[in-house]
């Protein structure tokens, strides 16, 4: 879309998700497609951040969560982890005005022990900034893993000492990092990919999935509707079947 065109309207949908999951793929390709290095295309990813999050409160979506850095990730070459570090801390400085205008309440889900002292400040600061925003809630997962998150509700479980027959879905669920918020209704992978990538695997059980092609960088405003009008025209049974 032409940057100086005003954005389409769209017409509003029947059924929104209350939660939607983002599974960022694809800032790496994308950079490669274009003959840059990879942390360029990561830089672009956080760019796209804005809009993406400008879109959600657009369209009335009241939680997201954004798969910002696995557990995982810290296997990749240590020059693109530092550089997806730095980017965090800048995208922090840069953009939590903004969030906060826009009403958006910033959160974090993962470990943040492993970053460094200033950047845990700098987080712990933008989610006391916003804590009282209700617009949007952003979960952003870094140095997160849905088995580590099962990993640590079981063991925080296991420290209060529940007797095992207390031990129900609601019990594990109210002990993981999303504890409070509702499930995710669609979960969103972008460059086409066909996994979960350990994203929310206990959450995401009933999430319905969209799958677009695009990378990323480009996954912008009229690509975010176009899955939640994917999402609104589904039929959700939950492992029942509908009445005639």
């Amino acid at each position: 879309m032409n940057n100086h065109e005003e954005p389409q309207e769209y017409p509003p949908l029947p059924h929104l998700p209350a939660h939607v999951g983002i599974i960022m793929d694809g800032n790496g390709r994308w950079a490669k497609s274009r003959g840059l290095p990879r942390l360029a295309g990561h830089r672009a990813g956080v760019e796209n951040l804005r809009r993406v999050l400008r879109a959600a409160v657009e369209f009335g979506i009241p939680i997201i969560t954004l798969y910002a850095f696995s557990t995982e990730n810290w296997k990749r070459p240590e020059s693109e982890v530092r550089g997806l570090l730095r980017l965090l801390s800048e995208a922090l400085a840069k953009e939590i005005g903004e969030l906060h205008k826009n009403g958006v309440q910033l959160r974090h889900i993962g470990d943040l022990s492993l970053l460094s002292d200033e950047l845990q400040r700098r987080v712990q600061d933008a989610i006391a900034l916003t804590r009282n925003n209700d617009r949007l809630i952003a979960n952003i997962a870094f140095n997160y893993g849905g088995r580590m998150e099962i990993v640590e509700a079981v063991r925080a479980i296991v420290r209060e000492g529940l007797p095992p027959e207390s031990i129900t879905e609601d019990v594990i669920s109210n002990h993981l990092f999303t504890a409070g918020l509702p499930d995710p209704d669609l979960i969103i992978r972008t460059s086409g990919e066909l996994r979960v990538s350990n994203f929310l695997i206990w959450q995401g059980a009933y999430a319905e999935y969209y799958i677009p092609s695009v990378y990323w960088p480009d996954f912008d405003r009229d690509e975010l509707y176009k899955a939640l009008q994917s999402f609104s025209q589904r039929e959700r049974r939950y492992g029942a079947l509908n009445e005639a």
